[in-house]
């Protein structure tokens, strides 16, 4: 909601609004080993648990093509 300033109303502030909102989450469950691979992998190409998820999930999805 804009705020009003005098007359005028000013835009709103703060952070704008994404395209495409990540509001959707998953949980899974892995083993001990399955994780520090993950951590692993995560540390050496700098890339977060959830970009290796999310870049997962788009392998399997190709692949079915």
């Amino acid at each position: 909601m804009a705020q009003k300033v005098g007359d005028k109303m000013s835009p709103k502030t703060g952070r704008p609004q994404a395209e495409n909102p990540l509001t959707i989450e998953i949980k899974a469950r892995i083993d001990k080993s399955t994780n520090d691979k993950l951590i692993k992998y995560c540390k050496e190409n700098k890339v977060t648990r959830t970009d290796v998820v999310r870049k997962g999930i788009q392998l399997v999805l190709q692949e079915g093509k």
